[in-house]
């Protein structure tokens, strides 16, 4: 990518702030932006875009800043209808976490310089995205309050709220919906995307929070949307305590053991996806029923669920004895390699840390987690610096301080669920890593069977699966594929001119 002209577009600060030094400003910027032109070459196509990167305030009831929130905005020029461009509104999780992986990982024009498996390389930086999305579709990256260089602000008095007074106003589920939907209403309309197809897509609690929004931007806000993508998700409200829970885990220990070749030969010469059906439905139609006996199942009946339950996990029969079938997934990342002396990543099983002592229930740290930090964190601070012209002393919070966090009244599935039977142009896709223990995959796949009870709504749900973990882009194959899977789902939602929204 060549960046033909870094010039300032735009620069203002339309509040009182204070005064922009030449290079750098420690104070925030609440109402302030600026755009750089840049082309790129995505999906076979030379394309010129511009990037918007800048803060916009939370106001509150009485029309106060009580936040500002960072964004960065990709938007292709020489478009002639704009109410034909899809807009893309992109969201990662935690809750606390940076909207900075889908951006310099996955979707956005610039990508992680990593090999082909998604290991740090040295010099850290970007490379162009080919796969980007943005030859079909705009695409705004939010921070949410306290994450990347959003930040809450000081009231009238010159006193930053409460910590209670906060949580109340941006830190739990419904919280963080409200405001999102009210901020993202000011963005479209000051953009002027108001007849703009719109798609939401998380990652992680990114999901939990754009199920949410998918409701409250129709409900409150009157944004109607073509598309959600859930990516990675989490339990997006729809319960699933115990047998569910446990038998749901063990498709994912049968594809990290599979990976790492820890099963026996006749399933390791199998394809990962031929064993993978094979052990969901022994999931559903034995190792379900099983746990739900508790214990008042019958000895022959548990010895041979632990049998098959051992055959499929790698682990040994004694250990999943000891568990009585009930396998803790820290218990697996610990123990299926142990006798090698390494232990499994949570978010992206391929993964292999080494522990200070092999005994233990849990292994001491996530190796996947500091191996990304190693690169995304030095990476995007250099590029808002240098490529974007984007020049502070705030500190960009990769995660950010949000918590405690209330979790309470998390009802979002259902939300979803509801914004999809009032609107018949939204669709959903989810996409999910199978070696990823955090939130693994078929427990995505059960969210999405319980999504619609009515199965009336199915033909507007779809799943896609990646041999990689929680953030699969990272994979280059599946960077590829992903996005790919993305513009697809796009392409395919945006209505045609006379297509009517109507059952």
């Amino acid at each position: 990518m060549k960046k033909l002209l870094p010039l300032l577009l735009v620069s203002c600060a339309l509040l009182s702030a204070p005064s922009i030094a030449e290079e750098h400003n420690r104070a925030i910027e609440i109402d302030h932006k600026i755009t750089t032109e840049h082309r790129a070459e995505i999906n076979g196509e030379r394309i010129n875009y511009t990037a918007t990167t800048g803060t916009q305030p939370v106001w509150n009831e009485n029309g106060d800043a009580v936040a500002t929130l960072h964004y960065t905005y990709y938007k292709r020029t020489k478009i002639k209808d704009m109410s034909k461009r899809p807009l893309l509104i992109s969201f990662n999780g935690g809750p606390g976490s940076a909207s900075v992986w889908m951006h310099i990982a996955y979707t956005g024009p610039r990508v992680l310089k990593i090999d082909d498996e998604g290991y740090p390389l040295q010099p850290y930086g970007l490379k162009d995205n080919p796969y980007s999305v943005l030859d079909v579709a705009d695409i705004v990256y939010v921070n949410p309050v306290n994450t990347g260089y959003s930040r809450v602000l000081k009231n009238a008095e010159g006193k930053y709220p409460s910590k209670a007074k906060q949580t109340k106003m941006f830190f739990g589920v419904n919280a963080d919906v409200k405001y999102l939907a009210e901020w993202l209403n000011t963005f479209i309309h000051r953009n002027e995307r108001m007849l703009s197809p719109k798609y939401l897509i998380g990652e992680s609690y990114g999901t939990t929070r754009v199920s949410g929004l998918a409701h409250a931007m129709q409900n409150s806000q009157w944004l109607y949307l073509n598309g959600v993508v859930l990516v990675s998700p989490t339990e997006i409200g729809i319960k699933r305590e115990g047998p569910v829970e446990v038998a749901n885990r063990l498709p994912y220990y049968a594809a990290a053991a599979w990976y790492h070749k820890a099963l026996s030969s006749d399933l390791q010469n199998k394809d990962l996806l031929e064993v993978l059906a094979e052990v969901e439905q022994y999931t559903i139609e034995k190792y379900l029923p099983a746990l739900a006996k508790g214990a008042f199942i019958s000895p022959q009946e548990k010895q041979s669920v632990t049998q098959t339950v051992a055959k499929y996990s790698g682990l040994s029969e004694r250990f999943v004895a000891q568990n009585n079938l009930d396998i803790p997934t820290a218990a697996f990342w610990k123990e299926l390699l142990r006798d090698r002396g390494y232990t499994l990543g949570r978010l992206d099983s391929r993964y292999l840390g080494i522990d200070k002592r092999d005994a233990g229930s849990r292994p001491d740290y996530w190796p996947e987690l500091t191996s990304w930090l190693h690169s995304f964190t030095p990476a995007i601070n250099h590029y808002f610096a240098t490529e974007l012209n984007y020049k502070t002393d705030v500190k960009y919070n990769m995660f950010g301080s949000v918590h405690p966090w209330d979790r309470s009244d998390n009802n979002v599935g259902e939300q979803l669920r509801l914004a999809m039977a009032q609107n018949p142009y939204l669709h959903v896709m989810i996409q999910s890593g199978y070696y990823d223990g955090a939130t693994n995959y078929f427990d995505a796949k059960y969210n999405m069977w319980q999504l619609d009870p009515s199965g009336k709504m199915r033909d507007r749900l779809s799943f896609k699966g990646y041999r990689s973990g929680h953030m699969m882009y990272l994979r280059h194959e599946d960077l590829q594929k992903s996005n790919e899977d993305l513009r697809e789902f796009i392409l395919k939602t945006t209505p045609k001119a006379d297509q009517s929204a109507l059952y």
